[in-house]
């Protein structure tokens, strides 16, 4: 992807009026954003870089910058560092029940996909053998994954699944996501305990998640039960708040 061509889109599409009443950043950034809704910049497509669409269009840096910002904010583009500015679908906004992230980014028509980073059997200890209701040092599976949408790094996924699916740890997590396989297991998950939080990220996910250096990043403890009340996973995620979102219904009582 680093040595992909950046699209370049004709001028007048961009600015088609600069004597209007407009301004020029918010032209420039309706006509980026008409061009990705038209199929014109594809998602994962790579966008013109700021000085260059600058000269070429004849506008300062700091209008080019605005403009790209605000479609940044939208969830429209995303800045990945050595890459450059890319099309993206749009920042996920994922309804709080229980579903996968892989199935929830499927039934929305992106294109998932995995970076397998680790599994494989540790000792549980501490707050994972807490949430599995196990003793400290009891084998369960670990399984360490970045989640891409669209070739863009959006999750960093950290789940460690109960000692009676160890066998689990023989899956491609690389083609099929975790609750797909639990499923096909024969394992249904029927309630779970989850907290939402926020906090900085590790120099790790920042290298993951393309984010700066102590950005921040939403973050998810999850523990899900099965039919018969056992826990089956606790898993730990946290994702790039620029490209996700939890939502959810409120009712009064």
């Amino acid at each position: 992807m680093s040595e992909q061509q950046a699209i370049v889109l004709p001028a007048g599409d961009l600015l088609p009026d600069r004597n209007g009443p407009l301004p020029l950043y918010f032209q420039l950034a309706s006509g980026i954003e008409k061009a990705i809704y038209d199929g014109g910049l594809p998602p994962g497509s790579r966008l013109e870089n700021e000085l260059s669409l600058s000269h070429r269009l004849g506008l300062s840096r700091p209008t080019v910058r605005r403009a790209i910002q605000d479609l940044v904010e939208k969830g429209l583009l995303v800045r990945r560092r050595g890459i450059g500015t890319q099309v993206v679908h749009g920042a996920v906004s994922r309804p709080i029940e229980l579903t996968s992230l892989y199935d929830d980014l499927e039934r929305s028509g992106r294109t998932p996909t995995t970076r397998l980073m680790e599994v494989g059997q540790i000792p549980a200890e501490g707050r994972v053998a807490e949430q599995l209701g196990v003793e400290p040092g009891t084998p369960v599976v670990r399984l360490s994954r970045v989640r891409l949408s669209d070739n863009v790094p959006i999750s960093l996924l950290e789940n460690y699944l109960a000692p009676a699916l160890m066998d689990l740890a023989q899956v491609d997590f690389e083609k099929v996501g975790l609750y797909r396989a639990l499923r096909d297991r024969g394992v249904t998950l029927s309630v779970a305990r989850q907290r939402i939080g926020a906090r900085k990220a590790t120099p790790t996910e920042s290298k993951l998640l393309d984010l700066d250096r102590g950005a921040p990043v939403l973050t998810m403890d999850r523990t899900a039960y099965d039919t018969a009340g056992v826990a089956a996973e606790y898993g730990h995620h946290c994702y790039r708040p620029d490209l996700y979102s939890f939502e959810m219904t409120l009712v009064n009582r």
